[in-house]
């Protein structure tokens, strides 16, 4: 084996590992809700090819978009390549469809846990060169979630993983 080509993309594979921690998580709480506090940030691109919602959220929030899952969510369906759920915007309910390429950051605030990702729109611009950070009113009492993208691995207690030790530069 040589060149480039030919090395191991460990980053690859860490981040399909950690994907596979949202999609349990989600799994768990689509079979038996929310345990305790637990509640989740999820921020993810808009604009991927597969992220389906309505036209109005992708007008209001065209690169990305961080849902709240804590209240105000229903019919949270897990699948292996993606998770649907519907969620309540200002008193209107909307279904998204998000695969689990287009998600860029899972949190748990309840718990001080948080995952970021490279995800890249169906152009293949990454999150990071789109500048764009959106919230969405998805937690009771009209709460919005803060841009979990902006969670550093260093803050405090925060358990937030990030892969850019292991990227290519």
């Amino acid at each position: 084996m040589s060149g480039m080509d030919d090395e191991l993309q460990y980053d690859v594979m860490v981040e399909n590992a950690l994907r596979g921690v949202v999609r349990q998580a989600l799994q768990q709480v689509a079979q038996y809700g929310l345990p305790g506090e637990h509640h989740f940030y999820i921020t993810f691109r808009t604009d991927h090819a597969d992220t389906q919602i309505s036209e109005r959220l992708r007008e209001q929030y065209p690169n990305e978009m961080t849902i709240v899952l804590q209240y105000q969510f229903w019919d949270l369906h897990v699948g292996e390549n993606a998770f649907s759920v519907a969620l309540s915007f200002n008193n209107r309910s909307e279904y998204l469809d998000v695969p689990f390429d287009a998600v860029i950051a899972f949190a748990d605030p309840s718990v001080r846990f948080g995952l970021q990702f490279d995800a890249t729109d169906s152009s293949g611009s990454s999150a990071e060169e789109s500048g764009s950070g959106a919230a969405a009113e998805a937690a009771s009492g009209g709460e919005t979630a803060p841009a979990a993208s902006g969670a550093s691995g260093t803050e405090g207690d925060t358990n937030v993983v990030t892969l850019d030790r292991f990227r290519k530069s």
